[in-house]
């Protein structure tokens, strides 16, 4: 796997040039090529001219059309399921909405559907999925794939990763690795795993839906805390005695910036974003009003993030990022205003690669993660190092 990740972030190595970058002899990764060429992870182009006299370097690349990836989204209004390459290339997709409420067996059957619907789509003479990842929207014991809870969906203490196994028993998915995680955590992963080139680190991935929640990517490692609850800065406080959170506590991010705080309706709407984005479309005055506002508070959870992880960059995305500059372009001022004063450069923001797909798109990204770092995945799950296959 050490040969893989170079050739992830730097394609087109040769051989030799694998052997100095990863401290093996030649014939020890000539032999290693050799098998992961028919196991379908490296391919071979044509050769390079160098000028040089003798054999030409042959150079080695991601085969990007043989292993693939299934990540998928679990959120309040639908399941996302992609397929993907090793590198990261959309090959399949399917949506299918539920209503909200769906109780998580219900939603599990689903998902257990969507995933082998996009399979189908793939040609299994050719293509093989060699991992699965899932996205959920609330706190995640990776380890035991079991979900704590998740506020917006009404879920607690599910075992999330038991449930899915069962459904896929004598399936084509049956027996394939499966890795849960939270939804911004996996969409973190996206980034860095499908978007190394410009990816930096800390890398911390603001996701903004019915909910808000981060992921945070130190020193090419996931942060998720001792309990899987890293990241939920929807419950950072930012405004004392504020409105009341879904968590109980006042005047978290979420009470402030959330779609139901800036909808501003005395009843709860079924699909406060799709709301919301039909007021943007109207151009609803007091809807714009209440967005520039909340998009104020959302420059000072920025201004508090940056404090708290001196990130090199920062990734905005989820539904609530694509109501876009009436809603953003407040946090950005608010955000240089804060850096401004104490003489300081504002962080680097940018909007999600993978736009709609970054969760789904992620939880793939989750996938090749780990099973890529078999020995990061051992310490993060506690386990002998000689116990991961």
């Amino acid at each position: 796997m050490a040969l893989v990740r170079q050739l992830f972030g730097h394609p087109g190595m040769s051989r030799a040039d694998l052997a100095v970058a990863v401290g093996l002899t030649k014939s020890t990764v000539s032999q290693i090529v050799r098998e992961l060429l028919e196991e379908g992870w490296l391919a071979e182009r044509d050769v390079v001219v160098t000028g040089d006299v003798g054999r030409r370097p042959t150079p080695l690349f991601i085969d990007p059309g043989r292993l693939m990836l299934l990540g998928a989204e679990v959120d309040i209004e639908s399941v996302r399921v992609v397929a993907t390459s090793l590198t990261g290339e959309v090959l399949a997709t399917v949506v299918t909405n539920h209503s909200p409420g769906k109780t998580a067996k219900a939603c599990v059957a689903g998902l257990a559907a969507a995933l082998l619907k996009v399979h189908a789509q793939l040609d299994p003479g050719r293509q093989e999925i060699i991992g699965m990842g899932v996205g959920l929207p609330g706190g995640v014991d990776e380890a035991r794939a079991f979900l704590y809870v998740a506020p917006n969906l009404g879920w607690r203490d599910v075992p999330i990763g038991a449930m899915l196994r069962q459904k896929l028993v004598d399936t084509p998915l049956a027996g394939v690795p499966l890795f849960l995680q939270n939804e911004a955590d996996v969409a973190a992963l996206g980034e860095l795993e499908f978007n190394s080139s410009i990816a930096s680190d800390p890398l911390l991935y603001l996701s903004m839906n019915q909910g808000v929640g981060a992921g945070v990517i130190f020193n090419d490692r996931l942060l998720t805390g001792s309990r899987g609850f890293a990241g939920e800065v929807g419950h950072i406080v930012l405004q004392m005695n504020g409105p009341r959170c879904s968590c109980g506590r006042r005047g978290c991010a979420e009470a402030l910036i959330g779609s139901r705080s800036i909808l501003g309706t005395a009843e709860e709407h079924p699909h406060p974003l799709r709301e919301l984005q039909r007021l943007v479309d109207e151009g609803d005055a007091k809807t714009l009003r209440a967005l520039k506002k909340a998009g104020n508070y959302l420059g000072v959870l920025l201004q508090n993030l940056a404090s708290a992880y001196d990130p090199g960059c920062i990734v905005i995305g989820g539904r609530m990022a694509d109501l876009g500059d009436v809603f953003l372009q407040p946090a950005l001022q608010t955000l240089s205003a804060y850096a401004e004063a104490a003489g300081l450069p504002p962080p680097n923001v940018r909007t999600a690669r993978f736009g709609r797909d970054a969760v789904a798109v992620g939880a793939a990204a989750l996938a090749r993660y780990r099973l890529t770092r078999p020995r990061m995945r051992a310490l993060d799950a506690d386990l002998p190092v000689e116990d991961v296959d």
